[in-house]
């Protein structure tokens, strides 16, 4: 406790802080939650519940950015009057308790600082993920489904707004494939390092011999796209497939079928979505979606880095990017940046935010390296 300097720590934290600041550029962030505020406050806002959500998503998620940032700052504040008190009253106690605190607000600047690497061209916006089960039959598909609670659980613990699109049910367990959004400012940079071939490896409960299973899912993840971008679309080009929403284990989820796929029949793109009750809404869900991945499919040409926009993910041997084990040992590993866990459960329940930084801080090295 003696060795540490206490005024030097609090004015490095302080600095620190206001690069932050000027990066996440405050100032505008309270100009916008202003601004969305006065539309909350209108009273006509709910009669256009799509943009009533987003707005109320957008307002919430960034009042919780800048909550988190406003709350660090007088976190900093209270740490410098705790140590001078316990100073002048020579209190080891209250010396060791700021110590204590000392090295959380560390960790949580440490985390906050991380989304000034998020510089990207589409890293501040929202994300629309894509979970697809792999090799491994029923279990790859059970894999897939937990992997969605796991991104959802994520995004709820951080307050961000999930809105699923589609999900296809297995007809044993689990899920073929979902498509959702993450509704929250830099959701797209801090996800997009998801990306990529999951592998798990355990006791299948499926497997009445209590084999040990390896299966696979893959993740993908693309940039939400706004009104200011670029993407023309040929009605002529999309084949509009309309079918009934099936629940788990086949059941009928709609009395209508008014769920929505559509085929881009130039590139194969495939997409989906039932969450709606009119065929119309999720036909401007779909075309959202679609939208997204041909802008990222569109960039990621352009620039010749498919890969990092969108992923030739292939869900088997030899392409994943963080393994699960749960039998004989327990422990989740990134194989790019080596960081791992040894709570599993933890993991799946959300607890992912080590893995994310982890990976942006990988991928922010490999992008100097490669510049």
């Amino acid at each position: 406790m003696a060795g540490i300097d206490y005024d030097a720590e609090i004015k490095q934290l302080l600095a620190t802080m206001k690069t932050i600041g000027s990066v996440l550029n405050i100032d505008r962030m309270r100009g916008e939650i202003a601004d969305l505020s006065e539309q909350v406050a209108a009273p006509d806002l709910w009669d256009d519940v799509d943009s009533a959500t987003r707005i109320t998503g957008r307002l919430s998620a960034l009042q919780g950015e800048l909550d988190r940032f406003t709350g660090l700052e007088a976190r900093i504040e209270d740490l410098g009057l705790m140590v001078e008190m316990a100073q002048e009253e020579g209190d080891a106690d209250s010396l060791a308790d700021s110590e204590r605190e000392l090295n959380r607000i560390k960790k949580s600047v440490e985390s906050l600082e991380i989304r000034t690497l998020l510089a990207g061209e589409y890293d501040e916006r929202e994300a629309i993920v894509t979970i697809r089960s792999g090799a491994g039959g029923v279990d790859a598909a059970d894999f897939a489904e937990m992997l969605m609670r796991m991104y959802t659980r994520w995004a709820e613990q951080h307050k961000y707004g999930v809105e699923v699109y589609e999900v296809s049910y297995a007809e044993e367990a689990g899920i073929k494939s979902a498509e959702f959004a993450i509704h929250a400012p830099y959701a797209y940079g801090t996800l997009s390092v998801e990306a990529g071939t999951h592998r798990l490896v355990r006791i299948s409960p499926f497997d009445n011999q209590g084999r040990r299973q390896t299966s696979f899912a893959a993740v993908e993840v693309v940039p939400m796209l706004e009104q200011t971008d670029e993407i023309e679309v040929d009605e002529n080009e999309i084949r509009t497939d309309v079918f009934r929403s099936g629940g788990p284990g086949g059941q009928s989820v709609n009395t209508t079928d008014s769920a929505v796929r559509l085929t881009h029949l130039p590139t194969g793109i495939v997409v989906s979505c039932q969450n709606e009750k009119s065929q119309l809404q999720n036909k401007a869900s779909a075309m959202v979606v679609l939208k997204a991945k041909l802008l990222a499919r569109k960039k990621a040409e352009e620039a010749a880095l498919k890969k990092d926009l969108k992923g030739d993910v292939q869900a088997s041997w030899g392409d994943q990017m963080r393994n699960y084990v749960l039998n004989p040992y327990q422990v989740v590993k990134d194989l790019r940046t080596g960081h791992e866990s040894g709570n599993p459960s933890a993991v799946f329940d959300g607890d992912l935010d080590d893995f994310m930084e982890a990976g942006i801080r990988w991928r922010r090295g490999a992008d100097k390296v490669d510049a």
